[in-house]
């Protein structure tokens, strides 16, 4: 008889962006003719620029040539797309990096969930709170999470960012064995100072623990402090392992294309105290388990990096970040409490009234039509608030604020 991982079977049934999904389509069964304007599900709308296009269809056209024609490719990525990674993402940022280093993948939220193969399951995380669901999600599926009850799992420690502690996480007050960051965040659309982060590493190193930095959102970064990675902190090659993703930063979400790096001084280690490389491990786990990324997708990602993709790249982040302001501006002048939105594409608003999460969300739903996502499905410190994100076109974003100007 096959046994299930009786580890599903402790999350909760209901995935956020699924319920969110579910409530809209039921909205439009019972308002048929209504206009829903969507400023909820992080899912970028403007097309890719001209510089990928272009490189897509020269790789397609290969393919179709004997001579010129990809099977399998390297599990790690082609050399052409990780040498243009470590020249335009890290050394000018000061950060030096092997190839060997860089790991090409289909999307940052795979690889994320795939490390969990590398740690032990007894391992004890700490997550700041409101977080991506999948860093928790994906722990507790190997085991790592506990139970869970009343919003929360029991072996997970959160870490409050808030508008009362100005959304910086405070450093546990126990020793944990797996930190995961993400900045600038989603879904709080802040971000921390070179100052804040070095805090972080530095209790990584006393303690001897991993943090898993999630990237995804760093081309938005708009001041000189923020770190685009957390290898310019001093000592962050010892500890950390960096996930990126061109979903949001060149529109990929529908063509799958990111990076990791795991750099070679990074160990974990055994119970008789042998230190392992996690570069190796997961060099062995991706021969294994991953046939790498499409050679169409990494030509694309590669077209980013030369002078057109990057004006083309820029523009189109440049669009969002406009949308962000706009949506920031108007709401604060509505007379609602609005964070993020400065560095990262997100901004989080708090619920007037005290209501909670959903029951704003349904207001917003069935009052003024448009979408945005709960925050209580983001963790135990999202309670209160709401997500918006910018990732839509400025005319619609228009008109959801006029919606929403009408209704409050």
């Amino acid at each position: 008889m096959a046994l299930i991982n009786e580890h599903f079977l402790k999350l909760p049934d209901n995935y956020l962006f699924a319920d969110v999904a579910k409530k809209i389509n039921a909205f439009r069964v019972q308002h048929p003719k209504a206009a829903v304007y969507s400023l909820g599900i992080g899912d970028v709308t403007q097309p890719l620029c001209p510089a990928v296009i272009e490189a897509m269809h020269k790789a397609v056209d290969e393919m179709g040539k004997e001579q010129s024609f990809r099977g399998y490719g390297p599990e790690q990525g082609y050399e052409f797309l990780r040498e243009a990674i470590l020249k335009n993402d890290f050394l000018p940022r000061g950060v030096h990096l092997d190839a060997s280093e860089v790991f090409v993948n289909d999307g940052a939220k795979s690889d994320i969930g795939n490390f969990q193969e590398l740690v032990r399951w007894d391992n004890t995380i700490a997550v700041t709170d409101p977080v991506y669901p999948v860093y928790v999600d994906s722990s507790a599926m190997i085991g790592r999470a506990g139970t869970f009850a009343d919003g929360r799992w029991s072996n997970v420690i959160y870490l409050p960012c808030t508008a009362e502690n100005n959304f910086v996480p405070q450093l546990p007050n126990q020793r944990v064995d797996i930190i995961y960051l993400c900045f600038p965040n989603n879904p709080t659309g802040t971000a921390l100072t070179k100052k804040e982060l070095r805090r972080w590493v530095n209790y990584a190193i006393k303690n001897d623990a991993i943090i898993f930095f999630d990237a995804a959102y760093e081309a938005y970064i708009r001041r000189d402090d923020i770190p685009h990675s957390i290898y310019e902190i001093k000592g962050a090659r010892r500890v950390a392992v960096e996930f990126h993703s061109y979903s949001k930063t060149a529109g990929f979400t529908g063509i799958r294309c990111g990076y990791t790096i795991v750099p070679h001084e990074v160990t974990v280690a055994t119970f008789s105290g042998e230190r392992i490389p996690l570069n190796q491990l997961w060099n062995r786990r991706q021969t294994t388990k991953f046939n790498g990324a499409s050679y169409i997708s990494q030509r694309a990602a590669e077209a980013i990096y030369t002078p057109e993709g990057r004006e083309q790249v820029r523009q189109t982040i440049d669009y969002y970040m406009q949308n962000a302001d706009y949506m920031k501006d108007k709401l604060i002048a509505k007379g609602f409490e609005v964070y993020g939105g400065d560095n990262a594409p997100y901004l989080w608003m708090r619920t007037p009234g005290k209501m909670t999460s959903w029951r704003f969300f349904e207001q917003m739903l069935y009052n003024a039509h448009v979408v945005c996502t709960p925050g209580a499905g983001f963790g135990p410190s999202g309670e209160g608030y709401v997500r918006l994100t910018a990732f839509n076109t400025r005319k619609k974003i228009e008109q959801a604020l006029e919606q929403i100007a009408k209704t409050y």
